[in-house]
This record gives C-alpha cells, structure tokens and sequence, in this order.
C-alpha cells in the first residue's frame, strides 16, 4: 500500500525546532514535604504552564490526605510499590503500572500501604500547582531520610493551599 503524502522541506521548523525538553535521571528540584520526597521533573515554567510533573518517594504509612483541586486535573503513574488511592467516595488497590486519572474538583488522595517505599509520577495539568512543593518543601539532607509531619507542621500550609486552589477533604471522623 502506498500513500502520497506532501512531506514538508528539511528546512521546515517542524524538522528543525528544538522545544523539547530532556529531563535526566536524577534531574530537578527535590523536596522534602510531608514525609515525602518530591522531585518536580518539569515545572509550568518550563512548559508555558501546560503541564507540571511530580516524582514522589511515599515511605510505607505515607501519601496525600484527601483533597480536591480547583485548578488542575491530576493525572497519576504507579512506578513501584503498592498504593491506596481515594477516589471520590471509593478506594482504590493500585501498583506497578497502575494509572489513575482524577478531573478538577474531585475528592482523591492515596497511601502507601506496602512495608517499603513507593514511587509514583503526577501528572499536573495544567501546570503550576508543582510551585507549591518548590515553595514549601525542605531541601533534603544527604543521607537522611525525609522527616514525618505530624499536625503543627501541616497546619502553617492550609492557608498556602487554599490560594493554590486546593480544599481538604479528609474522612468525615462522625
């Protein structure tokens, strides 16, 4: 079978353009937050605000207390370990290649319930919200592990999520 197409000149800057990014390996600005370790891979600064991408190291015990967004659909990859995702009012069993989609405006947050840390790419769009891990986060100590948060530590930060758009929407205690 063959096709004609019209196959533009080398000299097109669809042939020439380099806007591409290339994020290496053990590339980005890593913060601690939470008990967390994020690193932001690409920021909306970088993409003119189409998109912002997460790399997350949960410990075991770890994650996201339920929220939703405003602002941003979240989209996440399950890299390694075994997650419990919130999903509205259902949870969620997710592992390895696992990938979860969440529109602006929905309850969701996940857990690492497995014995090791776990790893999981978000996705961001569009981008910006990932300036709230830059903004917040403590620069991590080499050799050392990210610190657990209990509430004194948490509560400074509702009022900075709240101006990225963000609601809490932990379990109802009844």
């Amino acid at each position: 079978m063959t096709f004609n197409v019209s196959i533009p000149d080398k000299n097109d800057p669809r042939w020439t353009q380099r806007d591409g990014i290339f994020v290496r390996r053990g590339e980005g600005i890593t913060k601690w937050l939470t008990g967390d370790t994020t690193t932001v891979k690409i920021s909306a600064a970088q993409t003119e605000g189409r998109l912002g991408v997460l790399e997350t190291s949960v410990p075991p015990g770890g994650g996201a207390v339920a929220h939703s967004h405003g602002r941003e659909d979240e989209a996440f990859y399950i890299l390694t370990g075994d997650f419990e995702f919130i999903n509205g009012d259902e949870v969620l069993a997710a592992g390895p290649g696992d990938f979860i989609w969440i529109p602006r405006g929905n309850r969701h947050g996940f857990k690492n319930v497995g014995a090791l840390p776990a790893t999981l790419l978000t996705f961001l769009f569009p981008g910006g919200h990932e300036q709230f891990w830059i903004d917040n986060g403590e620069d991590p100590v080499p050799g050392e592990q990210a610190p657990k948060w209990g509430p004194e530590e948490f509560a400074p930060l509702v009022e900075e999520l709240a101006r990225h758009h963000v609601t809490l929407l932990p379990d109802d205690p009844k």
